[in-house]
């Protein structure tokens, strides 16, 4: 992305500021994730194309096995997913928590219309790359491909006619973030302790009622 853009955000958008679209996907869609075993494409019987793909995420016990994104969608998503969220001192990336594969099941489980905007919205960046760099986006420099991101990224500055790439970047925003979230990885990230039994109720630890504005 642009200096003065990462300065304002950093990376694509900050990974906890993402938390905010996460209620955008329908609930249905938080499937549980077990880690990074569950985000490589398998290869296809013959050709390498398949083989790349697998190379480029974290090695695995057990390989998920796509149900509708082809070699390329998935080595594209996976590539945006990485955008989105990247690996930092706290947690792995979103190919590490599996996002791929949560990507894909979501996808063979809502299809029709769903599945159609994710297929054309990859489309579109690869038409989009081709015109200005003569390169599918897998294929082009990380500058090139974050040249195209920076225009769609944001939509309050997307020029109109970028509106289509917009829409599904919002769409595919919205499934990474709740793919990781919804992964092992993701909810040690927050982190959520959820429910935890004590001994003893003490109340409210002071910190948060002080911050919360209620401290007597």
């Amino acid at each position: 992305m642009e200096d003065e853009e990462n300065a304002k955000r950093g990376s694509v958008m900050n990974r906890r500021d993402l938390l905010k679209v996460m209620t955008a996907v329908p609930a249905a869609a938080l499937v549980s994730l077990t880690g990074a075993a569950q985000s490589t494409f398998p290869p296809p019987a013959s050709g390498s194309q398949g083989a790349d793909v697998g190379q480029a995420t974290a090695p695995t016990v057990t390989a998920y096995h796509a149900k509708v994104l082809d070699a390329h969608e998935w080595k594209t998503i996976s590539i945006l997913s990485d955008y989105l969220i990247p690996a930092d001192s706290r947690s792995g990336s979103a190919t590490d928590a599996g996002v791929p594969a949560f990507i894909d099941d979501w996808l063979d489980f809502k299809g029709g219309m769903v599945l159609s905007g994710i297929r054309g919205g990859l489309t579109w960046l690869d038409i989009e790359c081709n015109r200005a760099f003569a390169h599918d986006f897998v294929d082009c420099a990380e500058a090139q491909q974050k040249q195209l991101l920076d225009r769609i990224a944001y939509p309050k500055t997307a020029a109109p006619e970028d509106a289509a790439g917009v829409v599904f970047f919002n769409q595919l925003r919205d499934l990474v973030v709740t793919g990781f979230f919804s992964s092992e990885m993701g909810v040690k990230d927050l982190p959520y302790l959820g429910n935890q039994m004590v001994a003893e109720w003490k109340g409210c630890p002071a910190n948060v009622l002080e911050k919360l504005g209620l401290s007597e």
